[in-house]
């Protein structure tokens, strides 16, 4: 549809979801007395997220023809010449991101219906859900660095919140509080590059700053030789690794699968993680005047997709697996920011949306066939009793793993062949990281996807998983009470993904949750499994029909900026013969061949030789200890960070708060008036010649001073 979207239009997108979140949040919470039951809340909170959809699209269609809006709504406050306000800035990268959010969110709503179910918070989930979407909107929607920074700061509140959704449980309490904490010291980053960009340029506004690009280019920070783009570009970049969980502030995502499902999802897949990708992408002018800032981030990108892929191989738990497989993705979406591909990171994140959106869902739906069992161990077998969940699930994996002509296929290979093609520093070490990054998610993915849906059937024993240990590698039950050093404790609960909520799931004698012995797997309903279905769809097709305009179109025109000294682009241009050439042309490929090695190496492992990977455990049992114990990221922070917190906030207290404060001001003024008053209380002896005495001192020594006779 050619023409205009009107703003009023335009603001229905981020304040639908906000008026079903205060529907649902006020009325249909104990807050003003449960005014409104679960039918009300979860019909106005997937109205106005399907409000927003709706408007989404249109704007989407608008803006591929040629609708652009650069314009603000509301001003704040002013200061001097600098002017604060709220506005938005649409074009396509804007467009395609709100589509994106708003479509894998109503999937999570309409999923959230089923899963949620028996849930107590059931009303306050589907509010902090639909006031997640809201503020990610506004983030994506804005058109300068405040509105971005109050979404930025939206975003992380709200996943606070999700993640403790259950705060009755101690080890959810811990995981909110981990990511709360990780994210702020990325924000210290943002906030300091946002300050610096504020400084040199004068504005906020996305657009008058770009326009002084050049000459901020030419600046260095006061004081020091440094060039000032550079800073604030690693600035900013720091802020995108804490949201988007990139080395070394990604030990926040992991812990993050504390929160029910489908939360899971919409974080991993549309919402959080996303936003640092997307911004970089929007900063592109200016960080591609900066050769430092790009080197960095293809460092930062290429660690995180190679070293978190391998501690996928070692997770027991199923949403844990998909949790590691996000971070590895958005390292791949990170090194592609690195290497100016701003266009191929925008296409993997949506596409990455959906199958991992679709794996999560797919997952959630596997662990309530299992009632709420999330160890692999105990599963296999569940092919036939969930063939929905299984053949979406699959689709998932393929998307996953980079299988032509699956969406993933094509952003994945984009990827590595814009590293291969880049000459900037960092890209040596990147281009292996990506290639062997392959491997290893294929081997990772389809470990999961045969130990869930095939082989024997371990599901309704005690203890089934002690028998297995071959199949997991004798790996931990969990590694999460490592990650939560000082909070061990042997709540079996905790370790699912629902506590006390499911009064129907069946226990064994140990409290467990899971089948008892005799109990089958039973496919879920139609709430959750539709959702699979309309995810699967964009999760096999989306990348064929969207590869050509989006990368190698006019879609990121006059959107995302590319210096011509950066060639990664122009290079895959030359290599781009239409979407069917380049799936054929991909199974001839390394990337396809690494990948389906990692499968064929995955089905070995687990359905014909389990005494591999047991094998694997005895020979490298010290590298299984280094990847089980996630590095000792975990406990390196717990020491230094928080220990050298816990010793300085003890120094503080001890030498500040009771030495100086309470010592000298407080409790050393209270006894120095009690030593003056004890003095002069000498002289208070009550006698009237003693008084008498006094005063005529005192006459004496007035006279002797105003009328000092006595000098001549």
């Amino acid at each position: 549809m050619a023409g205009q979207i009107s703003t009023s239009l335009l603001l229905a997108v981020p304040l639908a979801p906000l008026a079903g979140s205060a529907i649902a949040g006020l009325l249909g919470t104990k807050f003003l007395g449960n005014v409104v039951g679960r039918k009300v809340s979860h019909t106005a909170t997937i109205l106005g997220v399907a409000i927003a959809l709706v408007i989404s699209v249109m704007t989407l269609m608008a803006a591929l023809d040629g609708f652009k809006l650069n314009q603000d709504l509301y001003t704040w406050m002013t200061v001097g010449t600098l002017k604060l306000a709220v506005g938005f800035q649409i074009d396509t990268l804007t467009a395609m991101m709100m589509c994106v959010v708003t479509s894998v969110s109503l999937m999570v709503h309409i999923y959230t219906i089923g899963y949620m179910a028996e849930d107590d918070g059931y009303n306050r989930f589907f509010s902090y859900i639909s006031l997640f979407t809201f503020a990610m909107l506004m983030l994506v929607m804005s058109n300068n660095f405040l509105q971005l920074f109050f979404g930025w700061e939206a975003v992380g509140l709200v996943s606070y919140l999700l993640i403790g959704f259950w705060y009755t449980r101690p080890t959810a309490i811990f995981a909110n509080m981990k990511a709360f904490l990780v994210n702020r010291v990325g924000d210290f980053g943002f906030i300091l590059g946002i300050g610096l960009i504020l400084a040199a340029a004068g504005t906020m506004n996305y657009a008058e700053v770009f326009a002084q690009a050049d000459q901020l280019a030419l600046m260095t920070v006061p004081g020091t030789d440094w060039p000032l783009l550079t800073a604030a570009c690693i600035c900013l970049f720091i802020g995108a690794m804490g949201k988007s969980a990139q080395f070394p502030l990604h030990v926040w995502l992991p812990d993050s699968m504390e929160g029910p499902t489908p939360i899971s999802a919409l974080i991993h897949a549309a919402t959080m993680v996303t936003a640092g990708i997307f911004m970089v992408s929007r900063m592109s002018p200016l960080f591609e005047l900066s050769d430092g800032a790009l080197s960095f981030i293809i460092v930062i990108g290429s660690i995180t997709a190679l070293f978190m892929g391998f501690l996928g191989i070692i997770q027991n738990d199923i949403k844990r697996v998909v949790a590691y497989s996000t971070l590895s993705q958005l390292g791949y979406m990170t090194v592609a920011l690195g290497v100016s591909a701003y266009s191929v990171a925008a296409f993997h994140l949506m596409t990455h949306a959906f199958f991992k959106a679709l794996l999560f869902l797919g997952a959630g739906s596997v662990i309530m066939g299992m009632h709420h069992d999330q160890d692999m161990r105990n599963m296999g077998g569940l092919r036939k009793y969930m063939p929905i969940t299984w053949i979406t699930s699959l689709i998932g994996s393929l998307a996953l793993i980079g299988t032509p002509f699956f969406s993933g296929f094509y952003s994945k290979d984009s990827i590595i062949e814009a590293v291969h093609a880049s000459n900037l520093p960092g890209t040596g070490f990147a281009n292996f990281a990506v290639l062997a990054g392959v491997f290893v998610t294929a081997f990772y993915s389809f470990r999961m996807y045969f130990l869930v849906f095939h082989g024997e059937e371990r599901f309704g024993k005690a203890h089934a998983h002690d028998h297995h240990d071959a199949h997991a590698t004798h790996a931990a039950h969990d590694t999460h009470h490592k990650a939560t050093a000082g909070h061990e404790h042997d709540d079996p609960h905790a370790l699912h993904d629902s506590g006390s909520h499911h009064e129907e799931d069946a226990h064994d004698d140990h409290g467990h949750h899971g089948l008892a012995p005799g109990q089958k797997p039973h496919e879920s309903p139609w709430v959750v499994t539709v959702p699979l279905v309309l995810l699967a769809i964009p999760s096999m097709l989306i990348g064929f029909f969207t590869i050509q305009p989006m990368l190698h179109g006019t879609f990121f025109d006059g959107v995302i900026t590319v210096n011509p000294n950066h060639p990664a682009m122009a290079e895959l241009g030359e290599m781009f013969h239409g979407a069917a050439a380049m799936a054929l042309h991909g199974l001839q490929t390394a990337p396809f061949w690494l990948a389906l090695a990692g499968v064929v190496a995955a089905y070995y492992c687990y359905m014909i030789n389990p005494r591999v990977p047991a094998w694997f455990y005895a020979k490298f049992k010290p590298l299984h200890t280094l990847l089980d114990n996630k590095y000792y990221m975990d406990a390196f922070n717990q020491k230094v960070f928080a220990g050298g917190s816990l010793l300085l906030g003890g120094g503080l207290w001890k030498v500040g708060d009771r030495g100086l404060i309470d010592g000298l001001v407080v409790n050393g003024s209270a006894k120095a008036v009690g030593w003056f008053s004890t003095i002069t209380r000498k002289a208070q002896t009550g006698y009237i010649y003693h008084y008498a005495f006094v005063m005529i001192v005192g006459v004496l020594a007035a006279m002797l001073y105003f009328f000092p006779f006595w000098r001549g």
